[in-house]
């Protein structure tokens, strides 16, 4: 794996969430027929973020990739305030249980997994690689791609309106997330959020249009509005 990121990392990324995407979709599929949801889909999980964090480690990417406390003035702002917010949406309109309780663990383990390796791939592996380049294209690439690939929930049943509002939401937060990243220097509280929010919608219950069309213009707003914010600091700090 060394060559192929030390050849060109945006591609190594990009490859990353190429095997991230297949392993974890057919995991969903394949655990589904054996009746029992997300259990390979935890195995799965759990394999390719020894391999990841194994890779980084090694390599001593740790810090470069951002596997690291918040670095320098940062640690003065108070970025984690509206972090709490974001991580919340899912208690927004209520909490219930919806899957049996051996179901929901591996729900909520499957989705640890997610935060960890989509924060490692998206933030820290393709935001980096790309940064070579222009910051700005970086910033706006990462989020937006971060946002569209939640368009492959459709080949697991997702409503279209609930995706294309998922697609909206989901690149404010990869921006906010990104702008952090490139601010602070860790995505250690990223992972914990990005985990959370994952977790947590087990527990969450469906809005209706309405609703569902409001919570997300909360979330964009908070997203985008944090993340300028974000940058904002960044720049008069340099």
């Amino acid at each position: 794996m060394k060559k192929l990121y030390d050849r060109d990392e945006v591609w190594f990324a990009v490859g990353w969430i190429v095997v991230y995407v297949l392993a974890f979709g057919n995991a969903d599929q394949f655990s589904e027929q054996i009746g029992m949801p997300k259990l390979l889909t935890v195995i799965v999980g759990l394999l390719l973020s020894l391999l990841l964090y194994g890779f980084v480690r090694k390599n001593g990417l740790m810090m470069y990739l951002g596997l690291c406390p918040p670095q320098g003035k940062g640690r003065r702002y108070l970025w984690f305030i509206p972090l709490l917010a974001i991580s919340s949406v899912n208690f927004w309109n209520g909490l219930m249980f919806n899957y049996p309780p051996v179901e929901t663990l591996l729900f909520i383990v499957s989705m640890c997994f997610v935060g960890f390796l989509e924060e490692i791939i998206f933030r820290g592996l393709l935001f980096k690689g790309l940064c070579r380049g222009s910051v700005r294209t970086a910033i706006l690439v990462s989020s937006l791609t971060f946002g569209a690939g939640h368009i492959v929930n459709l080949l697991t049943g997702a409503a279209l309106f609930d995706t294309l509002l998922q697609l909206v939401y989901a690149s404010a937060i990869g921006f906010c997330f990104t702008a952090f990243f490139h601010a602070s220097g860790s995505i250690l509280p990223l992972i914990l959020s990005h985990a959370f929010i994952n977790s947590t919608s087990a527990f969450a219950v469906q809005p209706d249009a309405g609703t569902h069309i409001l919570m997300t213009v909360i979330q964009t707003f908070l997203g985008v509005g944090y993340g300028l914010w974000l940058l904002r600091q960044k720049k008069e700090n340099v």
